[in-house]
């Protein structure tokens, strides 16, 4: 991905193998382009994180680590935000139906808080079913949010 300097909204997909692996691969590409956006070190990691935890979703558990089933990621750099979106070929899931990470009965799972984890690093995230299979996340981080919505002014020379 390129820079972005004239405004444009820019994508690119890639398919992914359905290996643990590709959680890395698909983490150094989305926190490039999040790098060239400008987002901060801390940021970056966030959103590589939150990325991350949704490639090992996909394979773990909507491709099942089934060698004939791709992850698909979308990434796409516009002039205020990321939106990665990571898709998978499996039979999908209801996020409704997941337990709560925090109840008393689940803090000691050594499972169960990616969904938790990936809503906690980025500003939106949607769930759902692709047809005629799979489930799709999206994930979008806003440029200088934090910024925002704290009413804190970013010191002389930061970028704004």
């Amino acid at each position: 991905m390129g820079e972005n300097k004239s405004g444009e909204t820019t994508s690119v997909v890639s398919y992914l193998e359905s290996t643990l692996e590709s959680a890395d691969i698909a983490e150094q590409i989305v926190v490039a382009a999040a790098r060239e956006l400008g987002f901060r070190e801390e940021e970056q990691y966030h959103i590589g994180m939150a990325v991350r935890e949704s490639v090992v979703n996909a394979v773990v558990h909507g491709n099942c680590y089934s060698r004939y089933k791709k992850v698909q990621l979308t990434v796409s750099k516009y002039p205020d935000r990321l939106m990665v979106v990571v898709a998978d070929e499996g039979k999908g899931f209801d996020p409704g139906s997941l337990p709560d990470p925090l109840a008393r009965e689940n803090l000691l799972n050594q499972s169960g808080r990616g969904i938790f984890l990936i809503r906690a690093f980025v500003d939106e995230l949607e769930i759902r079913r692709r047809e005629p299979a799979g489930t799709e996340f999206r994930l979008v981080k806003y440029l200088n949010r934090k910024l925002e919505s704290t009413g804190m002014v970013p010191r002389e020379g930061e970028r704004q």
